[in-house]
Order: structure tokens, then sequence, then C-alpha cells
């Protein structure tokens, strides 16, 4: 039996028939605004033709109450990307889990990405989908308690604990934590055979800033840049030199083959 694929909300700025970049976010609390306040007008504003949407259950997009697996997430790319009627491949950018689609997609459909850029991200592993569910399944039981949002407000401020308070429904009224568990995940050795160019930006204050040599040696051309003074929010909290990064990235950048020097700031 075919489910029905969730109506996705997308947006689409900048101009048409130029090299087109579609956004993926996180997981969540996120949607596609943490792109359009960002870094999608820099992107539109130097040409490039921006394509943002929100996942699966998040922001304006429907909300199934099943079917949360990364192969779902990554057919709704595959969906949207083949529905542009693009000229040739499109950039991809995934930040957090949008980026674990991405790369998904990537090695899913070769020749139909031009490049990556991954903001504090990673491929999806087995180990992966074991951390991410847990996370999602501590986090839906942790706001079942009546002090997690008043502590959210007073340690991260009113607009986290209303972003917390959005992704409430999707955390506790979907099987979003038991899906991602039960991902399908590449092996590790089909990573290797990912021959597009990938520049994966992290915080350098962040946990996974410490996965940057095992993707450069996993990858064939891999570049990774560390932002100083930033963490897991580095798009949100540094949109400037994200922005940067992606326009150099989309540009020229991603032309330049690179095997296993990284990028370090």
């Amino acid at each position: 039996m075919t489910l029905r694929r969730p109506r996705l909300n997308t947006l689409r700025i900048g101009p048409a028939g130029q090299d087109t970049v579609v956004l993926v976010h996180g997981i969540a609390t996120d949607n596609l605004t943490s792109y359009y306040f960002t870094v999608a007008p820099l992107l539109a504003a130097a040409g490039h033709d921006v394509v943002m949407y929100d996942q699966r259950g998040h922001g304006r997009s429907e909300r199934p109450a099943t079917g949360y697996r990364l192969e779902d997430f990554t057919d709704d790319l595959a969906a949207l990307v083949e529905g542009l009627d693009t000229a040739g491949p499109v950039h991809l950018a995934g930040n957090s889990f949008g980026g674990t689609v991405a790369f998904d997609y990537a090695l899913r459909h070769p020749g139909r990405v031009a490049s990556l850029l991954a903001v504090e991200s990673e491929p999806p592993t087995a180990a992966w989908a074991a951390k991410m569910s847990g996370l999602l399944a501590g986090s839906a039981s942790r706001l079942r308690e009546d002090r997690t949002l008043p502590w959210i407000e007073r340690t991260y401020g009113r607009h986290e604990a209303r972003l917390v308070r959005w992704a409430r429904p999707l955390l506790q009224g979907t099987t979003i934590a038991a899906d991602i568990a039960a991902s399908r995940t590449p092996a590790e050795e089909r990573w290797r055979t990912l021959d597009l160019p990938v520049l994966a930006v992290y915080g350098d204050t962040s946990d996974l800033a410490g996965t940057a040599p095992w993707l450069e040696s996993l990858l064939p051309d891999c570049r990774t840049h560390r932002v100083a003074g930033h963490g897991h929010s580095v798009l949100v909290g540094d949109p400037g030199t994200v922005g940067t990064l992606m326009l150099d990235w989309f540009g020229t950048g991603h032309r330049h083959r690179h095997r296993t020097e990284g990028l370090r700031v």
C-alpha cells in the first residue's frame, strides 16, 4: 500500500533559471524560517534560485501521525527536486537533521546534486539513528513535565520556548522517535562512493565538530570549516559567516577538487 505524500509548504525566491539551491531545515524545533530570516535572501540577491520548504510534520506542512523514517524525508526531498524542473543538478544545503536528509538524498540520487553544504550535520548511520531517536524520545518525555517549558523560557528565552511548544505535537503526537530508529541507513563503505563536493560547517564548540576529521577521511571530496565561538546553532547565531560561506561555495568554491586537507578557522 502506497501512502499519500503529505502536503509540503514551499517557498521559492530569487531569479528563475539560475543555479538552484535547495535549503533543508532541521528537526522538531526548526522550519524554513531559519533560512528565510538568515541566509536565503543573501543567496537570492546573489542570483541563486532559492527553494525552501517545511519538512513533513514541521511548520505549515502536513503532520501525519506516522511516516517519519529518514527515507520518508528523503523521498519528500526527491519529489520536491523532481518538481522543480531545473536544467541541471541542484545544490543542497542542510542544517542539522536537514543535512542528514541531504546526505541521504545525494547518495540515493547520484547526478542530481551539484554540491552539498552541511551545517552541524552528519551522514546517516545506524549510530546516528539510535542517537537521534533517543534524543527525540527524551525530549517528548521531558515536555510532559510542567516545569520544562518555564525552565526553557528562563534559560534560553521566549523564542526558544515558543519553538519547543510548536514542536510538542510532533514529538508527542506522532511516531517520529520510533520511526527514526527504524530508518534505513547506508553502510559506512557506501559513503566512500559519494563523489561530489561537500563542505561541512561546524560551530567550534559543538559536539559535532569532533567528527570533522572522520568525515574528511570518509568522503572522497570533503572540506570542513569551523566557526569560532559558536555551537550547534551556528546558522542562526552567525548567519553572516554562514551566508558568506554559502555564497562562496555555491558560486565557485565547490568547483575546486579537494581531498584530505580540510579548512580550519
